[in-house]
């Protein structure tokens, strides 16, 4: 499903009557998916778990946590249909403001080296590589390691 010209993406707080939608995103985008436990976690212990609602669908989502200055980018995932349409630069970005807003300095994510077009969205936000993590991530080969990126977050004036 491709976003219609009339059809506003609107940023909003995911709730359990989510999950479902939830996971057929997560599910259609990952050969190794999180778990709907997990995704029931985040929002249980009130992690910052926000979608994508375009139209009567959700399109989109972001999980992260923050804590000690830092916000951790935990998810971010467009429906396969929705890729490429802005989205993820648009959750990319209201993650950031929110990191801000919550007195964040700096937001670290891990990524599959693999996720190309991921890692283009990271660096063209000004996210810079600043280690990996060896056999982070399960992979049809095995193990994959993950790139730990960073960008920093002066308070905004």
């Amino acid at each position: 499903m491709v976003l219609a010209q009339a059809e506003h993406p609107v940023i909003r707080p995911l709730r359990p009557t989510d999950l479902d939608a939830v996971m057929a995103i997560e599910n259609a985008a990952y050969v190794f998916p999180w778990s709907r436990g997990i995704f029931a976690d985040c929002l249980r212990v009130g992690y910052g778990c926000y979608g994508v609602q375009a139209g009567s669908g959700l399109a989109a989502y972001v999980i992260f946590n923050w804590g000690a200055g830092e916000t951790h980018l935990l998810n971010l995932c467009v429906a396969p249909g929705q890729q490429r349409a802005g989205l993820g630069r648009l959750l990319l970005e209201f993650a950031i403001e929110r990191t801000r807003q919550l007195g964040c300095q700096a937001m670290l994510l891990e990524v599959r080296p693999s996720n190309s077009a991921a890692i283009a969205l990271y660096e063209q936000r000004g996210f810079q590589t600043i280690g990996q993590r060896p056999d982070y991530y399960r992979s049809e080969a095995g193990r994959e390691d993950a790139l730990v990126m960073q960008l920093l977050l002066p308070a905004s004036s």
